[in-house]
């Protein structure tokens, strides 16, 4: 009896480690889902380390000290000069170049107004552009103070958009410019000057455009010590408009008047030179009177053969010339010229065509090639007396 059931035990036993077997070695069948886990999961232990690490990580490379030029300074800000202008008796005239920033870089012409109005027109040789307006045009504003009229423009630079993208490389830029007048004036026998006012961006300034005649010797190089002269000597003048740090001017003779005294409306009187700078005398006479080729603007140059009036036994004569100063960026017109009578009319600075009105009326542009030179300024000059001696027989 006991030893039945101890083999009963031992099958139990036997069962049971076989069941056991069983879930152990169990894998699922194809076709059975993945999801079923197994009964027995094998735990993992964490590998404890015995020895430290000898790898680190690099350390970051030494920064290097910034090297700098010697004597190294910055930019000093500096205007960029490039606006003028010159006040006229009832208009002014600016100038401005297309690179008004100093930048190297010309700006679009459609960007710069002067008080609204656009530019009267461009100098693509000079990159300039000109603007011209009556004092009362372009909207200037009219200050007066107890001895001036101040009248204001403001030349307005606005940049276009730059590309699609939201930056700028130039900011709005406003100029004021402005032309003072005297209120009263001293009246005397002595002329008036004619004031300029030029002025850039930097600063404004008030200067005197001075006009001269003088005598010249023969050779053209000194002011003549006297003015002593034998009947068929050339009487060589030489006109000059002073310049200050306006725009470049060009200076012409519209007309000269030979008088007995020191008054141009007197009789006796010879006009010699007339009609918008025509020299009428080697016309008329047959003498060598001209004017000399033009070197530069602001000079002119002109001899006239000396005479005297025929019922006058003293001889002396004053000469009376209305002298001009216009821009020189303008062009050669009929208006602004210097042409002399030699087999056909003659101008100066090469420009004959100009000279054809000569025959007629220069002011009424019956036969005027003028362009229009813009601002302008007149003054009457004098010089004199001159003395004119027979010329004693040999």
């Amino acid at each position: 009896m006991a030893v039945s059931v101890r083999i009963l035990f031992w099958l139990l036993c036997g069962g049971v480690s076989a069941s056991l077997d069983f879930r152990w070695n169990y894998k699922p069948a194809a076709g059975r889902t993945r999801h079923e886990r197994p009964v027995h999961e094998t735990v993992q232990e964490k590998q404890s380390l015995h020895e430290p690490l000898s790898w680190r990580y690099p350390e970051p490379p030494a920064e290097e000290e910034p090297r700098f030029p010697p004597e190294f300074q910055p930019k000093t800000p500096s205007a960029a000069d490039s606006i003028s202008a010159v006040c006229g008796e009832s208009s002014v005239w600016v100038e401005a170049k297309k690179d008004l920033l100093g930048t190297g870089k010309p700006v679009l012409a459609a960007d710069v107004t002067l008080g609204g109005c656009p530019a009267t027109w461009e100098d693509p040789d000079a990159q300039v552009l000109i603007f011209e307006s009556v004092l009362h045009g372009c909207d200037s504003e009219l200050l007066m103070s107890e001895d001036s009229f101040i009248y204001t423009f403001t030349l307005l630079y606005a940049p276009s958009p730059v590309g699609y993208g939201q930056i700028i490389r130039a900011r709005d830029v406003a100029v004021n410019i402005q032309c003072h007048y005297q209120r009263k004036h001293d009246v005397s026998s002595s002329l008036l000057q004619p004031t300029l006012s030029p002025f850039s961006v930097a600063k404004a300034s008030e200067e005197n455009l001075y006009f001269s005649i003088k005598l010249l010797t023969d050779d053209w190089q000194y002011s003549r010590p006297s003015a002593v002269f034998l009947m068929g000597d050339m009487m060589r003048f030489d006109v000059t408009v002073k310049q200050f740090h306006h725009v470049p001017l060009r200076v012409t003779v519209d007309s000269c008047v030979a008088t007995v005294v020191a008054n141009s409306d007197t009789v006796p009187r010879y006009v010699f030179l007339g009609n918008n700078g025509c020299l009428f005398d080697s016309q008329l006479t047959g003498s060598n009177s001209r004017f000399l080729p033009r070197t530069q603007n602001d000079r002119l140059q002109f001899q006239v053969e000396a005479f005297r009036f025929q019922q006058d036994d003293n001889g002396v004569i004053y000469i009376t010339c209305s002298v001009k100063a216009t821009a020189a960026s303008g062009a050669v017109d009929a208006t602004n010229k210097a042409c002399s009578f030699s087999n056909g009319w003659r101008e100066a600075s090469g420009s004959n065509e100009v000279c054809s009105c000569c025959d007629s009326d220069c002011k009424t542009g019956s036969q005027s090639h003028s362009t229009g030179t813009g601002a302008q300024w007149e003054q009457e000059t004098a010089v004199g007396p001159i003395t004119v001696k027979e010329r004693p027989l040999q």
